[in-house]
């Protein structure tokens, strides 16, 4: 049952006497075309299905940083970097075509002692992964990967923390694990979790990132490849590597990027790339994309959805983008 949350403050924290979520009732404005003025639909492989701009009156909304569906196309999970879980399912028409969003919720994370720190440095959650009724969140500023069950009324206090192999100080403060994703069981990394960081970087310039477990265990990298840094990533239904990215200057503004990178290439030691599929600045509707989906609809075709997050700026927008992948 969603209840209202009751809060006690306390220094540096707040605890909460119940576990809770928090409705919210989403306004959701359409996105019809993806390029400004244009109904062109077809960007290099990527076809746009359709897109919402999010709205809530629920002081918390925003910051949307993390993004997965729990049910494919349907009902979601998240994190925002300002500390909460969102919970909600996505509404679509007769074509799958996004029209809204039901069943909004959100709720504070809780430490290992069940106490809600409102501190950001603590709270900073940037990317997630679901499998099998477990979540495995990075955290950036406190650096770690930690692990919770699925509880969409009540997300709890986390199981574990998961070893990030790369060295802390190698970790910029507010650049750490931004991207979190759990390998396909038939791919060559045997269902293991990969993190890749936002813009850690070694001498080269390149990012770092780690298999988290299985037969390539160890620390590998990303090769930069502009201004660009890591958001988020997702396996595709291939068996290959998505990646979302993200570039900001104040003479060009925001622009987005997905790179498809090969499984198999990935491996401790080793410094992976990829291909660029797509890149959109200012001319296309987007903001500050963070999170990334991956999954294949009722048709069997590959779709992937895209999240901003608005950073609570007046400047900014909460938007979901979907598109299909084709071959």
């Amino acid at each position: 049952m969603l209840v209202s949350a009751t809060f006690t403050s306390c220094p540096g924290q707040v605890v909460a006497q119940e576990a809770a979520a928090i409705p919210a009732e989403i306004r959701s404005y359409p996105i019809r075309n993806f390029k400004i003025g244009s109904t062109e639909t077809r960007f290099g492989r990527l076809k746009f299905v359709g897109g919402l701009e999010l709205r809530s009156a629920l002081d918390h909304f925003g910051s949307m940083s993390g993004f997965r569906y729990v049910t494919p196309g349907s009902e979601f999970i998240g994190v925002t970097d300002s500390g909460f879980w969102y919970h909600g399912k996505l509404e679509r028409d007769g074509k799958g075509v996004p029209v809204g969003v039901s069943g909004f919720s959100m709720q504070p994370m809780v430490d290992a002692s069940g106490a809600i720190n409102n501190e950001k440095w603590h709270t900073d959650a940037e990317g997630l992964a679901v499998l099998d009724g477990e979540v495995t969140v990075g955290f950036e500023r406190e650096h770690r990967i930690a692990i919770f069950d699925l509880a969409p009324a009540n997300m709890g206090t986390p199981n574990a923390t998961v070893p990030f192999l790369v060295p802390a100080y190698e970790l910029r403060r507010n650049k750490g694990f931004e991207a979190i994703a759990y390998s396909p069981e038939d791919s060559a990394l045997e269902g293991a979790r990969i993190a890749i960081t936002e813009r850690s970087i070694d001498k080269q310039g390149n990012f770092f990132a780690a298999v988290l477990e299985g037969p390539r265990k160890g620390i590998f990298k990303v090769r930069r490849r502009g201004t660009f840094d890591i958001t988020a990533c997702a396996f595709l239904a291939d068996g290959s590597l998505l990646l979302l990215e993200r570039s900001f200057n104040m003479a060009e503004g925001v622009k987005m990027r997905f790179r498809q990178v090969e499984t198999a290439t990935i491996a401790a030691g080793k410094t992976i790339d990829g291909t660029i599929l797509f890149d959109a600045d200012l001319n296309f509707q987007i903001d500050n994309m963070e999170g990334l989906e991956a999954w294949i609809d009722e048709e069997g075709r590959q779709r992937i959805a895209v999240v901003s997050d608005d950073n609570h700026s007046i400047l900014q927008r909460n938007l979901y983008l979907e598109f299909i992948l084709t071959e």
